[in-house]
């Protein structure tokens, strides 16, 4: 080490008592944040707005709009594009697709801006003796998956009339009256809540609608399209990307019409004048399940009809969307509930809401043979296991998940099993299950949840609007059905982090989950359908078929004390190439032999040799039934007579 001579030393110390003191850093202070819009008002919107939408260029896949709207007085005015969508349960609208927009008034150009706070919105200045402003723009859709949703093609388009409407700022969209047009390819077909007041070489003139009737009646059209009558005020339209997948026999068709039937048994009421089910078979057009009040917009794989035993898990879509049209649309939360589509939508109820209505989607696709009782309950189980298994409910509350729309967005998750998803899909399902035998355990098997349906749901027949609940309605007709605490059951289920979930209606309706060895029919379909290999209650993981990718690993379990992530490919098992089966057989050797599970792993450009002590052998949930004769759980399933 090197000495510092004390000359040298005594100088830099001169130089740092001499030096500038510290310079405080700069604390700015933000600019004011103001608001600009009007609030909605519930007032009539003086005029009816005239929207024109040109579909026909298939080619490019875009929507080409123009727009009139009435102005009554000159000065500033802000048009929103819709924000916050219905059954989407978050800002959604895709206002980064809008291009080419124009504005003018009288023929004469207008210059607009976007609000710097609220970008879903434009201003534009409307000049003295204006009567009407016009604005123009192309909805440039997404022409592949990767971009967003596909909603035209060669052959089929989805017109959502949210992506191609702005509306004036300060009404409430339900006092906001337009008269809409759309132009469709020729010859094509196309099925809407919307009424036809005008039709001519492909141009359909629809008599005018509130704007919030408006987002609520999207369209289905088609070069191969079929229109079939389930009820008097029920129609099936379906649009396919070939002709023969229109090809419903009439079997399917009846389960469809018993559907209706068996929902119309339930209720008690009917909450629209007609009701369109909007089904789109297609592998090219993106898929959808979407609940509307009069409609619903029902996406699917190519297969429906035509491969009817492979489809079991999607014919669940259509019973699901319709019973929305009673809890959603016509019954919704509170806070749920909104003047226009720039307000903020409050989720706190959605276990009501997706949770009832997963419930009922099930029983009616039992009740009316969409599918069987058995695979019914093959699926029960699945969701029984799944969620009681599920680590993230231990730090959690079912509650919290009904944020999951506006922030997580259904985006890939690393751990969906700790972080949860959506689960006041499912876990409100089961909390509903265990509603339901509660009032048979209390009522001595007289009351259920169908009391409840028609009581909540059942009311004002013919009345389309939207009636809204708070908690406190929930239990008051609960407890008009069978006395009980039924404020404290449904928050100590809902609200708190549980270590298992509600799955008392199994025991009580007469069943007790198992674990087999060998999987059910269902879940055999199901695999196929996804086209992954299922491990979950084994080693922990599941394994996409395509390309052996691991498709997600279970927190907690072997897979995951293993360090596996669903960022890794297996490549072989036990030294052979990978294969399902061939790791079926390893987890039953395993069992027998005690010699842990071997598996070369890659990720990335890296392999490694993954050892697993896992000795449980396969696993797979399904209900056995408890004593004998028929239980509750049977009883729920069995038509309404």
């Amino acid at each position: 080490m090197r000495s510092t001579p004390l000359y040298l030393a005594a100088a830099i110390a001169g130089l740092l008592s001499t030096a500038a003191p510290a310079i405080e850093p700069s604390l700015p202070q933000p600019l004011p944040v103001e608001r600009q819009l009007p609030a909605a008002r519930d007032i009539p919107f003086p005029g009816t707005i005239e929207l024109n939408v040109d579909a026909t260029d298939v080619a490019r896949s875009v929507f080409r709009v123009t727009e009139t709207i009435p102005v009554a007085n000159p000065g500033r005015l802000y048009l929103l594009y819709p924000q916050w969508l219905p059954g989407n349960h978050a800002p959604r609208g895709p206002i980064d697709d809008i291009a080419n927009i124009a504005i003018s008034a009288g023929g004469q150009p207008l210059a607009w801006k976007r609000d710097p706070v609220d970008v879903y919105a434009i201003a534009v200045d409307v000049p003295a003796g204006a009567a009407s402003v016009t604005i123009s723009f192309d909805y440039v859709s997404p022409t592949s998956a990767a971009q967003g949703r596909v909603v035209m093609t060669g052959d089929m388009l989805n017109l959502q009339w949210n992506l191609v409407a702005f509306y004036p700022a300060g009404w409430f969209t339900r006092r906001i009256m337009v008269a809409p047009t759309a132009t469709l390819p020729a010859g094509w077909g196309y099925g809407t809540a919307l009424e036809p007041d005008t039709a001519r070489a492909g141009t359909v003139r629809f008599r005018p609608v509130s704007f919030e009737t408006l987002v609520d009646s999207p369209m289905l059209a088609g070069r191969h399209f079929r229109q079939v009558r389930l009820s008097p005020k029920v129609r099936l339209n379906i649009a396919a990307d070939h002709a023969d997948e229109l090809k419903a026999t009439e079997p399917q068709l009846l389960a469809h019409r018993s559907m209706v039937e068996q929902a119309l048994k339930l209720f008690g009421a009917e909450h629209y004048d007609h009701y369109d089910f909007l089904l789109f078979i297609s592998d090219e057009l993106g898929g959808i399940g979407l609940e509307h009040q009069r409609s619903s917009e029902n996406g699917v794989a190519t297969g429906y009809f035509t491969r009817w035993d492979e489809q079991t898990q999607r014919r669940n879509l259509l019973p699901h969307e319709y019973v929305h049209s009673w809890n959603g649309k016509y019954r919704r939360g509170a806070d749920l509930y909104t003047p226009d589509f720039s307000v903020p939508m409050r989720n706190s109820l959605l276990w009501v809401y997706e949770g009832q209505t997963q419930f009922w989607g099930y029983v009616l696709q039992a009740r009316s043979g969409l599918v069987s009782a058995e695979d019914t309950l093959a699926f029960l189980a699945m969701a029984a296991a799944q969620l009681d298994t599920r680590p993230g409910r231990q730090w959690r509350p079912l509650i919290d998940t009904t944020n999951d729309p506006i922030i997580a967005a259904r985006r890939p998750q690393p751990w969906t099993s700790l972080q949860r998803s959506e689960d006041y899909y499912n876990e409100g399902m089961l909390v509903w299950l265990n509603v339901d035998m509660q009032l048979r355990e209390l009522t001595g098997g007289r009351r259920s949840l169908d009391d409840f349906a028609r009581a909540f749901f059942g009311m004002r027949d013919g009345d389309w609007g939207t009636l809204t609940y708070t908690l406190d309605d929930v239990v008051a007709t609960l407890n008009a059905i069978a006395p009980y605490d039924w404020a404290a059951y449904l928050r100590s289920r809902v609200e708190q982090p549980r270590p298992h979930a509600p799955i008392d209606w199994i025991g009580k309706g007469g069943y007790r989950l198992v674990y087999s060895d060998t999987p059910t029919n269902f879940w055999r379909i199901e695999e196929r359908r996804r086209k992954i290999a299922d491990f979950s209650y084994s080693l922990g993981l599941s394994v996409d078929t395509a390309d052996r990718s691991i498709d997600q690993v279970i927190w907690d379990s072997p897979a995951f004390a293993a360090g596996l992530t669903n960022s890794d490919t297996i490549v072989a098992v036990a030294g052979e190439s990978y294969d399902s089966s061939r790791l079926v057989e390893q987890i039953d050797d395993a069992k027998a032999s005690r010699r842990p599970i071997e598996l070369l792993v890659r990720r990335g450009s890296q392999y490694r040799t993954v050892m697993i002590p896992y000795f449980g052998g396969n696993r797979y949930p399904r209900l056995e039934r408890a004593g004998n004769g028929p239980g509750w759980l049977d009883v729920l399933l069995r038509p309404r007579p």
